[in-house]
């Protein structure tokens, strides 16, 4: 059976998503599916976020969840609840991680350090994100700090686009990259559901090529 983490890696691309009317994530989940990125993650940075991930977990069951921006073990609990399958942190919260650990959901904290780095390994975590990527760095410091850490793969995000994405996605420690230049608030504010799914397409073949996929 796949994991979570071999899903996300397959895919390659996590849809970074701030949403603002819990009423867009159905149609907003569709065009995602539709464009070939059967993944979002729906940060909890709006009061709306849980409510979306619910009503996307109900009406498009196909589209791997996370629960972005997660701080809290409260926001654990209602990412779980919600239906996200994984969580992702900007930070590493020891507490956040352990919760997580504990209730059995994949989590992907931000880690932009050698420290973070290894406090994850200490919690049998080989997968982290790195954020922000391009004000952090880029590809070039994830090369420079994975170097002593053979295990450990990246999840990169922030500042994460289409001019970017294919080099990062080259570099085999890279499981995926977030972004959200395809779906950005004012596409799905405004309800360009068409575009949305037209970007995630041309994501798709960003990601392909970068990867040697035919």
């Amino acid at each position: 059976m796949q994991t979570i983490l071999e899903k996300i890696g397959e895919i390659g691309i996590i849809p970074v998503i701030k949403i603002d009317d819990a009423e867009k994530a159905v149609p907003l989940a569709q065009a995602l599916a539709a464009g070939g990125i059967p993944c979002a993650e729906i940060t909890f940075r709006t009061t709306e976020g849980e409510e979306a991930l619910r009503r996307i977990n109900t009406e498009v069951p196909g589209v791997l969840l996370g629960a972005g921006t997660v701080l809290t073990i409260d926001q654990v609990e209602k990412a779980i609840d919600a239906g996200a399958k994984f969580i992702v942190s900007p930070g590493f919260n020891p507490k956040v991680v352990a919760h997580s650990i504990k209730r059995g959901i994949v989590i992907v904290p931000g880690c932009s350090t050698p420290t973070d780095i290894e406090q994850a390994l200490e919690f049998g975590l080989e997968v982290v994100k790195f954020f922000p990527a391009e004000q952090a760095g880029g590809l070039e410091y994830i090369k420079a700090v994975a170097a002593p850490y053979t295990q450990v793969r990246f999840m990169p995000t922030g500042g994460i686009n289409q001019n970017n994405i294919a080099k990062y996605l080259a570099y085999d420690r890279i499981v995926a990259c977030g972004g959200s230049w395809m779906a950005s608030a004012d596409l799905i504010n405004k309800g360009d559901f068409d575009r949305i799914r037209e970007l995630c397409k041309e994501a798709v073949q960003l990601a392909r090529k970068a990867r040697g996929i035919v």
